[in-house]
């Protein structure tokens, strides 16, 4: 027998034995060695991450956890693993303890990720880690999350942590982190799904799961995964998936008002905060704490507005987009946060006049397109009558034309948001945007504080 299915939990999968049961009806394999992981105060603070964060103010059935995901994600990897063992390159490049560290870096792969995580990553602070790098601070020597993964595993934390953020190369390694980390992984092939299933939509559970995973082989340079052409029907409703659940859940317009209203409270109160105890705390706590700091300033309304005991989310005041407003939307997309907080301030000053009231800095909110882009569906399928790999862009017309517009353009709008009645009337300005095109071109209000030029992207990084 191939020894990489001599791993426990690959047995007990197949077995059917010693199991844990998360939604949707996926039966995990629970091993000492996998509870030994799973209970570890580390590990248990997931169990009080949210996954979808914000999403639940918006659907209310999105309350489920980075603890559940982690778990599925680590269901994938046993069958992706189970898959994959079935080919000679694959059993000739991953070993056994090489499988074990893929097990681990499942589990663990959102270990460094913090409450509220992507909104505060895409405003680009120089004082963050990225969460993959955070997690080094839960797997570090005296930890006991780090002794049980040398005790119980025989793998050292290094090894998961050069997963999760690459520091070393290998034909094994590349492999790895391809089944973790790239166009059909196990962790979009999880968070599709179970994001669509507490929200209570359909759209990320319309891909074939199972035909995906039963097409998975190695590319042809045996460094990454591929596809073979059964499988080929499955990505294209696995690409669209990901581009219906960005359009309506991720970047719904409330889900982004209720992000956009965080985010600018979380930037005005950072300097008061302690981030880096505070990044390793739960979510009720981080959401006490930015109360507290923000009671009777001006960013109280925002975050009572979101987490107080009523709900008060900002309205639209527009959408720009490629087609709409699109002079907004090229000066506004893509832009520091820093600089979104500038111009956001001066729309405020100057549209309070038009409107006859003084408005907060606060009254105004900008949401707009991270500077990181979305990573493109490439993955190449494979034809076994010919021996030959294609790109599935070459051959499938639905993945051609969503890689050849970017989607990140099309679902990821710019917006202005605005409490309820200041949306309202400010929408009814018929020079509503000629007036915000020429705030932002006014001297002096749109220098970004890193030296950037107006309207040109600055130096600080996203996600």
């Amino acid at each position: 027998m191939y020894p990489l299915l001599e791993i426990p939990e690959l047995a007990r999968l197949e077995a059917g034995q010693g199991l844990v049961r998360i939604p949707e009806q996926q039966d995990v394999p629970f091993t000492s060695r996998v509870r030994a992981l799973v209970d570890t105060a580390e590990f248990r603070r997931l169990a009080n991450i949210t996954q979808l964060g914000l999403v639940s103010r918006i659907y209310p059935g999105a309350m489920h956890t980075r603890f559940e995901h982690a778990l599925g994600v680590f269901h994938n990897a046993l069958r992706y693993l189970a898959q994959l063992a079935r080919d000679a390159r694959f059993r000739t490049a991953v070993d056994t303890h090489t499988a074990e560290v893929l097990l681990c870096s499942a589990l663990l792969h959102d270990l460094g990720h913090w409450p509220f995580c992507h909104p505060i990553e895409d405003m680009g602070l120089a004082e963050l880690p990225s969460h993959e790098r955070h997690a080094a601070e839960f797997l570090s020597p005296g930890r006991e999350l780090s002794q049980i993964l040398e005790s119980e595993w025989n793998v050292a934390p290094a090894e998961v942590l050069d997963v999760l953020a690459a520091r070393t190369d290998s034909t094994p390694l590349r492999i790895v982190r391809s089944i973790l980390s790239g166009p059909i992984d196990i962790d979009k092939m999880d968070y599709l799904e179970r994001d669509s299933l507490h929200c209570g939509v359909p759209y990320g559970r319309n891909f074939d799961k199972n035909r995906l995973i039963q097409s998975l082989v190695l590319n042809a340079a045996g460094d990454g995964l591929a596809l073979s052409y059964k499988g080929k029907t499955a990505a294209e409703l696995m690409v669209f998936a990901r581009y219906v659940m960005f359009g309506e859940v991720y970047w719904h317009h409330a889900v982004r008002s209720a992000t956009c209203m965080f985010a600018r409270a979380f930037y005005e109160l950072r300097n008061q905060l302690e981030l880096h105890e505070l990044l390793q705390r739960t979510e009720a706590d981080v959401i006490a704490e930015l109360r507290l700091r923000g009671r009777g300033s001006i960013v109280e309304p925002l975050l009572e507005g979101v987490f107080g005991p009523r709900r008060r989310i900002y309205k639209r005041v527009l959408d720009a987009t490629l087609h709409q407003n699109r002079e907004l939307f090229d000066r506004l997309s893509r832009q520091p946060f820093e600089y979104l907080v500038r111009c956001a301030t001066r729309f405020a000053e100057v549209l309070g006049p038009k409107l006859g009231r003084r408005l907060s800095p606060c009254d105004i909110l900008i949401d707009a397109p991270p500077r990181h882009r979305e990573v493109e569906f490439k993955v190449d399928i494979y034809f076994p009558k010919e021996q030959a790999y294609r790109p599935l862009q070459e051959v499938s017309p639905v993945v051609r034309a969503l890689a050849g517009t970017q989607f990140d353009d099309y679902v990821k709008r710019v917006r202005l948001f605005a409490p309820p009645e200041i949306a309202r009337e400010a929408a009814q300005l018929p020079d509503l945007v000629e007036t915000l095109v020429t705030a932002i071109d006014a001297p002096g209000e749109t220098t970004v504080e890193n030296g950037s030029e107006p309207g040109k992207p600055g130096n600080t990084q996203g996600t």
